[in-house]
């Protein structure tokens, strides 16, 4: 098994606000606007420096993304942000008629996303923006996994020209991935090659797959672990490359299992390679309040789940 090196451990809406950063020093088109979280979205040095750029729209998410979407008439390249639940559920009417439906430029960046919101609670998570997201036509829908990642998608999805979702947390995690990594969109990362059994994992359950593999490395078992940063466009190549070698899979994600990572990798696999599968993710149910750590355990999110879910994979492999 592979040993990464945490190079730090960090936030990944950090990772935001220094890509937002970077791309106001080098592209006079990018704007920001906010719905009164300046601070939790980590846009204040971009605030700062390019105040003529940044339009703070208060507590009226929906207007937010109705300007954005005028804003792109012009040639700009705005950024929204707001927490998960607020960019999606809050005005997905909003996203899906002005944005998605006329594929307009507009970055939706989404931070606070899942359980790990922590202390706030069920009606501040969300755990089915993914699935929202990537139902909508036109839309792409990105979850690093941690701060390096996160910047270089932040300054990648300005080149793509449509709108897209990306999603990021609050809570600090390693920090693992290259520092200055070209992030192409729609392309999958194996991280670790193996024979045994393939683990698909996005956003912060990236680094618990990682933790996984070393543990079944040392029971004898070669997991294939593969970041998926990009729900849609899903890299259909490197998902059936991987499974034709290992003829099982396993899908980590914080989000609920309706709609996320895994609905999209089983639907691929069933049209295709039907093989035997689990999922790492929320069954169904709501949050609640609690410290990161302790929800990521209570909703079944943790290193032990991912190594539980491959033992009981393996055992039903042909």
């Amino acid at each position: 098994m592979k040993t990464f090196e945490i190079q730090n451990v960090k936030d990944t809406r950090s990772g935001f606000g220094v890509g937002l950063h970077e791309l106001g020093k080098t592209n006079p088109k990018v704007l920001g606007l906010c719905a009164d979280l300046t601070g939790s979205l980590k846009m204040d040095a971009f605030q700062k420096d390019f105040p003529t750029r940044f339009f703070q729209a208060g507590v009226a998410e929906a207007n937010m993304m109705g300007v954005a979407a005028g804003l792109t008439i012009g040639g700009y390249i705005p950024y929204t942000g707001t927490f998960a639940n607020f960019s999606t559920g809050r005005v997905y009417d909003q996203i899906r008629q002005s944005i998605a439906y006329s594929n307009k430029n507009v970055k939706i960046c989404a931070s606070h996303a899942g359980i790990t919101l922590g202390e706030d609670g069920a009606t501040h998570q969300i755990l089915e923006d993914l699935g929202l997201m990537k139902m909508l036509p036109n839309m792409v829908v990105i979850n690093p996994c941690d701060f390096n990642q996160t910047k270089a998608a932040t300054i990648a999805i300005s080149k793509h020209l449509g709108p897209v979702y990306l999603r990021f947390g609050r809570p600090a995690v390693p920090n693992f991935t290259p520092e200055n990594q070209h992030f192409e969109i729609g392309k999958a990362i194996v991280l670790n090659e193996g024979a045994d059994v393939s683990i698909f994992a996005t956003g912060h359950l990236v680094w618990k797959a990682i933790e996984a593999g070393h543990i079944l490395a040392e029971k004898g078992i070669h997991a294939e672990i593969i970041n998926i940063h990009t729900i849609k466009p899903l890299d259909d190549n490197a998902v059936l490359n991987s499974v034709r070698k290992t003829r099982c899979v396993v899908t980590a994600e914080e989000h609920q299992m309706n709609g996320g990572l895994g609905d999209s990798i089983f639907q691929l696999l069933a049209r295709n390679l039907p093989t035997p599968g689990e999922m790492v993710a929320v069954n169904d149910s709501f949050g609640e309040s609690g410290t990161p750590d302790e929800l990521m355990i209570k909703y079944g999110l943790d290193t032990s789940n991912i190594v539980e879910k491959v033992l009981k994979v393996l055992a039903r492999k042909v």
